[in-house]
């Protein structure tokens, strides 16, 4: 069994807990969290058997193989440099890093070790992602052209340090890397970026309009809110028809519909859209791999030096 250990309380790890268990080769045997008390209510209500009042401690622990990493945004990086040089493999919260610099050195430091590290991209592992591929690499939609993405979400207060820029909070970081990644991974390319932020006064970034410009001349557009209440989804323009896809990242069904007005549904069987990605990671481990195929490390890297490359551009 791949051993599991989870660096944070935070509100995504009982999902991402459910996920292993459904796994056929992960188990969860530790977590951790600044206060012992917390990780001990949490393994409690989680059915973990190990509790650690320390990160240090679950990353010294012989329990684990692998280290979820779910800390506050800018906590990332430390958290899982401490990780890799305890000689433990990673699987990395996203935004992966602030910094474009943190990144490269985190990977640098796993291939030195001979570590697996991924960053935790749970979307692109859904079924539906897969057929939503699929029916582009088809041609059923004709050539792709556009591709826009909508995420709102109105009620955010509940993450303590969202609206700190410093703690690595605002809409773009929390939400930016789920629409960059997924558009990359459909089209299998890079693109070039731009993009717009608006700052509450002194507060992290509450809108967001990211432009991708894709060989072919394919766009993407991304706008992401925290003050509209407006619905989730992500659209992709073909020249004879268009998929809808509404949650993308962690949706179980999609619509294709054609220029003649006929539709195709797209579904998926699943109790946790975490399962995908944790059997991924499962199966990197067991042949031996470093990095994923899927989220590979140029994916990564490209995504975190286009999210830096922005919030440079709107601070000057």
């Amino acid at each position: 069994m791949i051993r599991y250990g989870v660096l944070s309380t935070a509100q995504v790890v009982p999902r991402f807990v459910a996920g292993v268990k459904e796994s056929k080769d992960g188990i969860v045997t530790a977590i951790a969290s600044r206060g012992l008390e917390k990780a001990q209510k949490m393994a409690k209500e989680l059915n973990i058997p190990n509790a650690f009042g320390s990160y240090e401690a679950l990353c010294q622990s012989a329990e684990v193989d692998i280290v979820y990493i779910a800390v506050y945004n800018k906590g990332h990086y430390e958290a899982a440099k401490l990780a890799l040089m305890n000689n433990k493999h990673v699987l990395l919260e996203k935004p992966f890093t602030m910094t474009l610099a943190q990144a490269e050195e985190l990977f640098a430091l796993a291939e030195e070790r001979q570590l697996f590290l991924m960053e935790a991209q749970k979307a692109l592992f859904l079924p539906i992602t897969q057929q939503v591929k699929e029916v582009i690499q088809q041609g059923k939609i004709g050539t792709v052209r556009w591709l826009d993405s909508v995420t709102a979400y109105p009620n955010i207060d509940h993450i303590s340090w969202f609206r700190d820029l410093s703690a690595g909070g605002g809409v773009l970081r929390g939400a930016g890397t789920y629409p960059l990644e997924y558009m990359q991974h459909l089209l299998d390319t890079a693109p070039n970026a731009q993009g717009t932020l608006y700052f509450p006064a002194g507060q992290s970034d509450a809108q967001a309009q990211v432009t991708l410009g894709f060989p072919e001349g394919v766009i993407g557009t991304i706008f992401l809110t925290v003050e509209l209440d407006l619905t989730k989804q992500m659209i992709v323009y073909g020249e004879k028809g268009k998929i809808v896809i509404p949650d993308f990242w962690k949706t179980d069904y999609a619509e294709v519909q054609y220029e003649d007005r006929k539709t195709e549904k797209l579904h998926s069987q699943q109790a946790s859209e975490f399962v995908f990605e944790v059997e991924h990671v499962n199966q990197c481990l067991e042949q031996g791999l470093l990095q994923s195929p899927v989220v590979t490390k140029a994916l990564t890297l490209q995504t975190v030096a286009i999210t830096e490359a922005i919030y440079q551009q709107n601070q000057k």
